[in-house]
């Protein structure tokens, strides 16, 4: 059994709005062969102590006298869990101590304002009361929402240390023999925590020439393109699933796609113009309407002629097409910004990768300390253990230690929410605790099997002013080139060698998580599977 480790992050033990030591839990690096975990617990002091009508309803036993005997230890793995219970018993105890602060100074203010004390009191001795228990309440409310944060954050990592206990637990573990054997006795083999469906643990293995598309895969609905880029005028050539396509509007407006090709002698239409809803080919002038009938050709009788279309809609400012043969679902994902959020830019870009490999990159963040060093991870320090924790039936969750949620939506898309301070600085625990916030929605369309169109917006719930700068969408543009520079040249090294026979998936650890999910329900999804796993 490997060493399960959990670092002073792993769990949000008590801490509290001031003069506190936090009560943690810490790795003693080097041991190996079990699970363990050192526990230290730290006192607290400055609850409230007047009584109050109130205090009945938040009657509930202190249980810092009942904390686990186990300060200066190493503990086993039933240690660890029933340190991790108490956490979240004496942060339940701590938001009830936090609510009740504000329940008696609303009282105070009652008191304050009550008629007959005021008959005693200048205006002014009232007044600098008052401002005194705004204040004192102000604290309070700020109190309680860190309070709540920390015990949703505290149930997260219990969820995640009991799925970690369990994975290690059950039997079905994976051996993995190293491609050449080492005379290291560490070396010679290397056992893999997988991911487990209803069958039991799976490999993966991803390597190899791309396989033709599935079938399976296009029954979804694609994201193509930004409404702000598809003018009345003008149209948007695109790549899908190896297919050419042309997205244009139609006479009422609506967005229509279809083939890229005219049916007389095979011209690409996208060369042509739009004239009155009208997509013109350029060499012999046939037009053709959204649902891909020719309405118009010059020169000769016209002829019942129609060329393929795809359902298109358009909803929050995306434009969608459905390139599968099934009929489409009757409704579209939500990919707006959360509320609070104005967004800033709006990108496409073309690369030369297969967009599971990009999706791959997308939903790691574990690398971004040595491959982003020159972009948004400049200066981040190597954290000595990196998780992603999500549900046990969810393709969403969060980066511990890294204050950033992120989530894959089918078929091709993820949203990430990360919490910072100023440009490039991560701030805080998590995304609940931190002031100010970056959201991005990346879509990886398939064009082919080496090239993925990438839509990017990103969004700010802060600085609204940045979006009336003259020139920021193309500092915007800049930026997100060399981010995504710095992970191209990996990418792509890791198509070569995958397009030659190795395995990308070849040795996935506790942080690919979320990568492996993606993995394993494109594979289910690839096979035609009924019910595709880490749905719900």
């Amino acid at each position: 059994m490997n060493a399960a480790v959990f670092s002073a992050s792993a769990l949000s033990l008590p801490i509290s709005f001031s003069k506190t030591r936090s009560s943690y839990l810490s790795r003693k690096k080097g041991v190996k062969g079990e699970f363990r975990v050192f526990a230290v617990f730290g006192d607290e002091s400055g609850l409230v102590e007047k009584k109050s009508q109130w205090r009945p309803l938040f009657d509930v036993e202190d249980p810092r006298s009942k904390a686990p005997p186990y300060k200066g230890k190493f503990l086993d793995v039933n240690q660890a869990i029933e340190v991790a219970r108490f956490d979240i018993q004496y942060l339940d105890w701590r938001a009830r101590q936090d609510l009740l602060t504000i329940m008696i100074l609303h009282d105070k203010v009652v008191d304050v304002l009550n008629p007959l004390a005021r008959e005693y009191k200048s205006i002014g001795t009232v007044k600098k009361e008052l401002a005194g228990l705004q204040e004192e309440l102000s604290k309070a409310h700020q109190q309680v929402h860190i309070s709540e944060a920390r015990v949703s954050t505290a149930l997260d990592k219990l969820a995640h240390m009991e799925e970690l206990v369990n994975d290690r637990l059950l039997p079905g573990r994976v051996v993995t023999q190293l491609d050449k054997p080492s005379t290291s006795a560490t070396a010679s083999a290397v056992e893999l925590d997988r991911e487990k469906t209803n069958t039991g643990a799976k490999s993966l293995n991803v390597s190899g020439p791309v396989p033709p598309y599935s079938p399976h895969l296009k029954n979804f609905w694609y994201p193509v393109a930004f409404t702000a880029d598809l003018k009345h005028d003008t149209m948007v050539p695109i790549e899908c699933f190896e297919q050419p396509w042309v997205i244009f509007r139609g006479e009422d407006g609506k967005p229509g796609c279809v083939r890229n090709t005219c049916a007389h002698r095979a011209c690409p239409l996208d060369l042509g113009t739009v004239n009155e809803g009208r997509i013109q080919c350029p060499y012999h002038g046939w037009e053709y309407s959204t649902d891909g009938e020719c309405k118009k050709m010059p020169s000769t009788k016209l002829l019942k002629v129609k060329i393929k279309s795809l359902p298109c809609l358009e909803q929050e400012g995306m434009i969608w097409i459905w390139p599968g043969d099934e009929p489409p679902a009757p409704t579209l994902p939500c990919l707006q910004p959360p509320s609070g959020f104005l967004i800033h830019a709006e990108l496409v870009m073309d690369l030369p990768v297969e967009h599971g490999l990009l999706l791959d990159n997308l939903l790691d963040l574990a690398h971004a300390p040595f491959t982003h060093t020159s972009t948004f991870a400049k200066g981040w320090s190597v954290p000595s253990l990196v998780k992603f924790l999500t549900p046990s039936s969810g393709l969403q969750g969060y980066w511990d230690p890294y204050p950033i949620d992120m989530e894959f939506k089918p078929p091709c898309i993820v949203l990430s929410t990360i919490g910072i301070s100023k440009p490039g600085k991560l701030e805080g625990k998590s995304t609940k605790q931190c002031a100010t916030h970056l959201h991005q929605l990346h879509v990886c369309l398939p064009s082919s099997k080496n090239k993925t169109r990438l839509l990017y917006r990103m969004s700010l719930d802060f600085a609204p002013i940045l979006k009336n700068l003259p020139f920021m969408e193309h500092l915007w543009r800049h930026f997100a080139e060399q981010v995504l520079n710095e992970d191209l040249r990996l990418v792509i090294g890791q198509q070569e060698r995958m397009l030659n026979g190795a395995n990308i998936w070849n040795l996935p650890v506790a942080y690919d998580k979320l990568g492996v999910r993606y993995r394993l329900w494109r594979n289910a999804v690839d096979r035609g599977d009924g019910k595709l796993p880490f749905s719900g």
